[in-house]
């Protein structure tokens, strides 16, 4: 399974690197990186050296013809923190891959195919506990799902997508997160899962140089409808040059196979900022 993950990262990364560009396709690469630093000595005040960083990537290729509409995504986020004379701890790992291919048949809304793959990029650990055991690892767990079904586009800003989905979990170490609490027996290093998802994408100049950028995921299983995993990703970026841009990220998720609490990440950060396409 880890070599369909790559063939479909070298497909994402032959599609963004082509050279000839068709008229129909558009390209983004972006490129972000943050730094966040606090140096104290003889501090009175109290308190305690900070290093930390971060950098994120951000490709897109879309494709308008006619009749066929291709959207394509990849986002690859990692950072680490440093505080005093503790060692570097991760504070940002996340690998997310989404392709969607619609077609306009004429109505309010377009039939379309999606897949999506998500993962860390490298080791995770629970720092709360005083041993920082390992926790999770790349593609372990990770999730690929594919969904069909309806998607509505009104403008450039929004669109949003419902459809039948299916989604798979794979794991090796930590099969906690695969395991079906239902078999006594065994531990399971896959699990399959059918339902329903939902995906909504906003992006919105809230003035002449500040923008929201908004992604929201639903998706419950077949056999708990009253349950839904939850991922809304929230960024609003100010920018101070054109090199320059102060963010703000509020990353909000539920999924309740992982945990029974919400979890929520916000960040607020400056850095420099690169737009090679």
């Amino acid at each position: 399974m880890k070599q369909t993950i790559i063939l479909l990262v070298l497909f994402s990364v032959h599609i963004f690197s082509q050279d000839s560009i068709p008229p129909a396709w558009s390209y983004s690469a972006v490129t972000s990186f943050n730094i966040n630093q606090v140096s104290l000595t003889n501090w009175a005040q109290g308190g305690d050296n900070l290093f930390a960083w971060n950098i994120i990537g951000n490709l897109g290729a879309e494709y308008k013809g006619e009749r066929w509409i291709s959207r394509n995504s990849m986002k690859l986020a990692f950072g680490r923190t440093k505080q005093g004379n503790a060692d570097f701890r991760t504070n940002d790992n996340e690998f997310y891959l989404e392709n969607l291919l619609a077609y306009n048949v004429g109505w309010k809304v377009d039939p379309y195919f999606a897949n999506t793959v998500r993962s860390s990029l490298t080791d995770g650990y629970d720092y709360k506990n005083p041993l920082a055991p390992r926790i999770a690892g790349f593609f372990d767990p990770g999730y690929i799902t594919q969904s069909l079904g309806f998607a509505y586009n009104p403008n450039d800003n929004f669109d949003t997508r419902l459809g039948v989905a299916f989604q798979e979990v794979f794991t090796n170490t930590f099969r906690n997160y695969s395991d079906d609490p239902l078999t006594t027996d065994k531990t399971e290093a896959f699990k399959f899962d059918t339902g329903l998802e939902s995906v909504s994408n906003a992006k919105y100049n809230l003035d002449v140089n500040l923008v929201l950028e908004s992604k929201l995921r639903l998706f419950t299983r077949f056999t708990s409808l009253d349950v839904w995993d939850v991922r809304w990703d929230n960024v609003i970026t100010a920018k101070v040059t054109k090199h320059i841009n102060v963010n703000l990220n509020v990353l909000l998720i539920y999924e309740k196979n992982i945990s029974p609490k919400t979890q929520l990440k916000q960040a607020l950060q400056l850095g420099i900022t690169y737009a090679f396409i």
